[in-house]
């Protein structure tokens, strides 16, 4: 069980939400006892003759967040679809490479999040009449918004289809203009958050800025250097050109040959936070300061081919606290490395440092999380 305290600061750019302390009871969340237990919102298959209008899972008008390959799967942390509706239900049917028990949080327009748990081969109705918000919706708050997000960072869904009411139609949802992209490890996915993905300081800077598309292509565990970390295969120098994560689902569906990326097809990103190194740093991981040095450099690199007109954000690591006398002292890691790939970009004018020294205190985040 999880206690998830939350704070919240601004300082530019970037904001952090916080990660959660072990509690032996129940979870609270902001004060208030979390559910674990969802409502269950499996119906039975939707067929063609059924009171419902049918949509493939590629149909226009889906807007697909963060990373999904040409099948629908679903990767990374914090995956998610969004359209705008006519009629007064929807339900998605989830395929056969949803994961068991997955937990989604859906929301209709501008309300609270809603969880449930789906599974593969499943038809969930998410939107019906009854829906908090639904009859208050005035002429101009429409066409009516759905949007899913898949919480769970090592788990997935993979759309099927979409159905709405008899004769509803859907409606495409203009991406906005300006787009966000958090490259991390285990605090950027959200692992240990109390709804993990959407509860990572990650997913707090990118909502938090409002009106923004945002990716987050997180894993646990994983290092910046292109090697084995804590059973990552391969580090984000060369993960992050995938459509999928080193999850074991991945292997599973893709073995040793997960799809490109398609950078071209896709919205470039304008800001990209750049928060690795914590596993690198790591002597189980064995990665030398010269081998974490050059890697970031070319990867930076590598980053600003791609998004040519991106502002490149570094932030420098956390890496546990120490007692000192009466207090405690943020300690960090590849510090002068971190500092060197700054410089040896700095006349370049697109990529920036972010000491984040003080944003965290000694008991705001599990110590687990230091190492993953």
């Amino acid at each position: 069980m999880f206690v998830l305290i939350v704070k919240m600061r601004l300082s530019n750019l970037i904001a952090y939400a916080l990660a959660p302390l072990l509690a032996s009871a129940t979870i609270l969340q902001n004060g208030q006892v979390r559910d674990i237990v969802f409502p269950d919102t499996s119906i039975a298959s939707v067929t063609s003759n059924s009171n419902w209008t049918s949509f493939s899972p590629n149909a226009s008008q889906i807007s697909y967040k963060g990373r999904w390959d040409e099948n629908q799967i679903s990767w990374w942390s914090a995956p998610g679809l969004k359209f705008g509706f006519t009629g007064d239900k929807v339900a998605i049917s989830f395929g056969q490479y949803t994961s068991q028990g997955v937990l989604i949080a859906y929301r209709f327009a501008g309300q609270d999040w809603l969880f449930t748990n789906v599974t593969a081969n499943s038809t969930h109705q998410l939107i019906d009449a009854s829906t908090v918000g639904f009859n208050l919706t005035t002429q101009s708050q429409k066409p009516q918004i759905f949007e899913l997000r898949v919480t769970n960072y090592a788990y997935g869904v993979q759309i099927a289809g979409v159905h709405l009411s008899k004769g509803a139609k859907l409606i495409k949802i203009p991406n906005y203009s300006k787009k966000i992209e958090i490259i991390g490890d285990s605090l950027s996915a959200g692992q240990y958050g109390t709804y993990e993905g959407i509860s990572s300081y990650a997913w707090g800077l990118a909502e938090g800025l409002g009106n923004v598309e945002f990716d987050i292509t997180a894993y646990p565990g994983i290092c910046l250097v292109d090697q084995n970390c804590w059973g990552n295969a391969h580090g984000q120098t060369y993960q992050w050109y995938r459509a999928s994560d080193t999850s074991y689902r991945s292997e599973v569906i893709y073995g040793d040959n997960p799809p490109l990326w398609d950078f071209r097809h896709h919205q470039q990103s304008d800001i990209v936070v750049i928060n690795l190194g914590t596993n690198d740093n790591n002597t189980h991981n064995n990665v030398t300061n010269e081998k974490y040095l050059s890697s970031y450099i070319d990867f930076v690199g590598q980053v600003h081919q791609k998004y040519p007109r991106a502002q490149i954000i570094l932030i420098a690591l956390w890496n546990g606290f120490g007692q000192v006398g009466n207090t405690w002292e943020q300690g960090g890691a590849f510090i002068e490395e971190i500092q060197q790939v700054y410089a040896h970009y700095q006349h370049a004018g697109f990529v920036h440092y972010f000491n984040t020294t003080g944003i965290l205190q000694h008991n705001d985040i599990v110590s687990l999380a230091w190492e993953r």
